[in-house]
């Protein structure tokens, strides 16, 4: 059995999880989440928390309890709690502004760039120079996280672009005569 499927996810008060024959659903203060299931994993709810097994003696049915276990886990810690990812922007002239559902960023372009948010992700600016995105599915937070580095990621030379907060970029020395 997959070690980390042997760990059952606590349910905490305020989450509702629901779970048929075909999808899981998670419901909490964040939102509500779904997940499709597979005939490869049995799920149990008892006294609050969710136990996973495999199915059958499969490589497979081994390895899906053990994604589905991690999966289920971030669906109920989103909903419950959300997720949270922080880009900065490091550069003279680099600007951040969040107007609603859309995120202005001046990148040093010679035009600026509008990023409409997906369904279900937030975003922040508490100063000019800092992004913050939260949403109750983590998958979701961390790609739009990825796609608003890609803009523009950080060259090693003097630093500039976007990343995240407590990112460490490795910085080239220059050429020299």
């Amino acid at each position: 059995m997959s070690r980390v499927a042997k760990n059952p996810v606590t349910v905490p008060a305020g989450v509702e999880v629901k779970f048929g024959t075909d999808k899981l659903t998670v419901k909490g203060k964040n939102g509500e989440l779904a997940f499709p299931l597979t005939a490869d994993v049995a799920i149990e709810l008892n006294d609050g928390q969710l136990t996973f097994a495999a199915t059958n003696d499969s490589k497979h049915a081994n390895a899906m309890s053990g994604t589905v276990r991690a999966l289920v886990s971030n669906m109920v810690k989103g909903v419950a709690e959300g997720f949270e990812k922080k880009l900065q922007l490091i550069g003279v002239g680099y600007r951040a502004q969040a107007q609603g559902k859309t995120l202005n960023l001046s990148l040093g372009f010679s035009h600026p760039i509008v990023y409409e948010m997906p369904e279900g992700v937030s975003v922040q600016t508490p100063s000019q120079t800092e992004i913050v995105l939260s949403g109750a599915d983590k998958q979701a937070v961390g790609q739009v996280a990825a796609e608003i580095r890609a803009f523009r990621s950080p060259e090693p030379y003097k630093g500039k672009g976007v990343r995240y907060v407590g990112e460490v970029v490795v910085m080239k020395e220059t050429k020299k005569k």
